[in-house]
């Protein structure tokens, strides 16, 4: 994604450079909606936000000036809501990509609202945002002792017919848990016994989906960072920054969306 650069006066006086981008992502490297929703509105309220490096130290700056529209990741967005009137005022339109997993029974997600609630505010978010404005991941799709492929069908197939008018869409990825050491650990200290996804597996996982949705639902399926092609199944590979979505949801951000992606 290009972007523009431009300079700000930062509350100390400094003038810095900054990104000023059309589209922003907020973001895959940490839930903002969930923890820090407060922070990011009064940031975009302040015209710009500071993010430093953890690794070394050095500050950048991500000038609101230019953006016209916003992607928010979380697995619990419900602190959104009280905001989205505002963004609205402001002329900024977005879309939410939503991380909506039931491992409820096996307690991987201890840390997110029941999944009733998480329904609840899915629901709610569409009703003030639109249909195609809340992106349904099931991501990622874990493996272990306990949880096989028929058991993650189950646990789509209950989410997908309660989200049904709704949504449109379902994005899932397959956990590849042996590239992140510290997940792996953290499973292996909880007593979880995960396994890896095979080409097999995933095969086997997406044709059955593929024959339950299309006998269902009819919903768009799609992956997310995947190398293995699923698409004899009809399953295509996702766009996290979809300017065709954008162009859908605000039809006046088009020419924009597609020129910034």
């Amino acid at each position: 994604m290009r972007h523009n650069k431009t300079h700000i006066i930062t509350k100390h006086g400094a003038e810095v450079e900054a990104q000023a981008p059309v589209i922003v992502s907020a973001s895959r490297a940490t839930d903002v909606p969930a923890f820090y929703c407060e922070w990011f509105f009064n940031r975009l309220e302040a015209g710009y936000a500071r993010w430093r490096n953890p690794f070394n130290g050095v500050d950048s700056y991500v000038s609101f000036l230019n953006t016209r529209f916003i992607v928010f990741w979380s697995k619990n967005p419900a602190p959104l809501l009280p905001y989205l009137h505002g963004l609205k005022e402001r002329g900024i339109g977005c879309y939410i990509q939503f991380t909506l997993n039931d491992y409820e029974k096996e307690g991987l997600e201890p840390n997110v609202p029941s999944l009733d609630k998480r329904i609840e505010t899915f629901k709610r978010l569409v009703d003030a945002l639109g249909l195609g404005s809340v992106v349904w991941r099931f991501d990622p799709l874990v493996l272990t002792d306990r949880i096989g492929i028929d058991d993650l069908l189950e646990k789509i197939e209950n989410i997908a017919r309660r989200l049904q008018g709704y949504t449109e869409k379902l994005v899932f990825s397959f956990a590849d848990i042996a590239t992140y050491r510290k997940v792996a650990h953290n499973l292996q200290a909880s007593g979880v016994n995960y396994q890896e996804w095979d080409e097999s597996a995933m095969t086997d996982f997406a044709s059955q989906l593929a024959e339950i949705n299309s006998k269902r639902w009819n919903y768009v399926l799609a992956t997310c960072s995947e190398s293995i092609s699923l698409e004899q199944f009809g399953i295509e590979h996702n766009r996290c920054i979809d300017p065709e979505l954008i162009a859908r949801i605000s039809p006046k951000d088009a020419i924009i969306a597609k020129l910034s992606v």
